[in-house]
């Protein structure tokens, strides 16, 4: 069970990384304060294979018009995939990617909201940053000194999500050791040093939480996991760049509550001092971080 002294027991271990500040920047000429007021990505899922139906936008009008209602709610970014993170979801090629998310992306752009997009192939990060992406979530770590000089190129920023393999659809076991910090951190650190040896200055680092893990299938240990991950996040923020989590759902406790799931997860990653979520749950999401600012 959590408690009062676990929380009180963690600062007290680490009070120097709680004092931690990030980087800030602009993204789309607009800029974004993060040690002060965290952001908010919405999801807009282009493939029929992901598992939140309400996110799912079967043609370009009606991934933008989800975009702009998500915008209205209060989404700083709308972040677009067509291609599932789940295991049993088929693979889509480049093409295919880039005939779906093309049109979102402008779209989006002509309604000047700024844009994410996911994945993991260099065709279509090009493409995506042509198009006018503000934003790469990466999904995999194969050929990222050419994504990174590509984002470079193009003034974007990047997510760079721990991957235990070659991209989200290929890896390997977790690591679970008592203390997931240290590992996130050197991974990231080394990301990082590549990035900005690539010309990359705009970060945010991701531990991945919503990617699929053989090892992570105990609902137990996924969420014992998760859990300590978000309340530790701060930690995170030693490396001096904004930490973003896409929250997760934890089906076996929540059942047909579901989507109250990550405005559940959304309160420990506040604790933990997360810059920027990735939620389904827009709407619910900000009425959690304007509350938590009431206190």
């Amino acid at each position: 069970m959590l408690s009062l002294e676990h929380l009180a027991g963690l600062l007290e271990q680490n009070r120097a990384a709680s004092n931690a500040r990030v980087k800030e920047f602009s993204m789309g000429g607009r800029k974004f304060a993060f040690n002060v007021s965290p952001a908010i990505m919405g999801v807009v899922n282009l493939s029929t294979d992901s598992w939140y139906r309400e996110s799912v936008c079967l043609s370009a009008d009606a991934a933008v018009q989800r975009g702009k209602v998500l915008a209205a709610q209060g989404a700083n970014i709308i972040d677009v995939g067509a291609e599932s993170t789940l295991a049993h979801a088929a693979r889509v090629g480049n093409a295919a990617q880039k005939s779906k998310l093309i049109p979102v992306i402008k779209g989006l752009r002509a309604e000047k909201i700024l844009v994410s997009v996911e994945t993991y192939s260099p065709a279509v990060t090009r493409a995506s940053l042509e198009a006018g992406a503000n934003l790469l979530n990466l999904t995999g770590t194969t050929a990222s000194k050419d994504i990174y000089k590509l984002v470079a190129a193009h003034d974007a920023a990047v997510i760079i999500c721990y991957v235990a393999g070659k991209n989200v659809r290929e890896v390997g076991d977790f690591d679970l050791g008592a203390d997931p910090i240290p590992m996130l951190r050197d991974f990231f650190a080394r990301q990082i040093e590549i990035a900005q040896h690539n010309g990359v200055e705009k970060i945010f680092i991701d531990p991945g939480l919503g990617f699929y893990y053989r090892n992570l299938q105990d609902s137990a240990v996924r969420v014992r996991h998760q859990m300590k991950v978000f309340l530790n996040t701060f930690r995170l923020r030693e490396l001096g760049f904004p930490v973003c989590h896409a929250l997760p759902h934890a089906f076996e406790f929540f059942g047909e509550e579901v989507r109250c799931a990550e405005p559940y997860f959304a309160v420990l990653a506040a604790l933990g001092k997360t810059d920027l979520y990735r939620t389904h749950e827009v709407p619910r999401i900000k009425a959690v971080l304007d509350t938590l600012k009431a206190f």
